[in-house]
C-alpha cells in the first residue's frame, strides 16, 4: 500500500453513474464530470504546523471516508492493478454523509 506524505491522501475512484436525473444516459465529453468520487484509503501525516513542537495541522478526511474531488487535479496510478487518485486534500470538495 502507498503511505502519501503531508496532507496528501489516495483514494480509490467509484464510477459515477453518467445518467441525467431524467434518465438520459451520457456519452462521449458531455459524460465527462468535472468532479469525481472516491473512497479514502490512505491519509498523510498532515502539514507541518507553524509551532515549536513539530505538530502536524490534522487531515479532516479519514480512511473509509467517502469524498467528492476534483476531476482534473489528481495522480491517476495504478498500483497492483488498482488504480488509486494521489492529491492534496485541499483538493478535496466534500464527504458524502449517509443519512440517516
Amino acid at each position: 500500500m502507498l503511505r502519501p506524505l503531508h496532507d496528501n491522501v489516495v483514494i480509490e475512484p467509484i464510477e459515477v453513474e453518467k445518467k441525467t436525473s431524467s434518465g438520459i444516459i451520457l456519452t462521449g465529453d458531455s459524460a465527462q464530470p468535472t468532479h469525481a468520487e472516491g473512497v479514502v484509503v490512505a491519509v498523510g501525516p498532515g502539514k507541518p504546523g507553524n509551532n515549536a513542537e513539530g505538530v502536524f495541522d490534522p487531515v479532516p478526511v479519514a480512511v473509509g471516508d467517502r469524498v467528492i474531488y476534483g476531476g482534473y487535479s489528481q495522480n491517476k496510478i495504478d498500483l497492483d492493478g488498482k488504480e488509486l487518485v494521489i492529491l492534496p486534500v485541499t483538493n478535496i470538495l466534500a464527504v458524502v454523509e449517509e443519512s440517516k
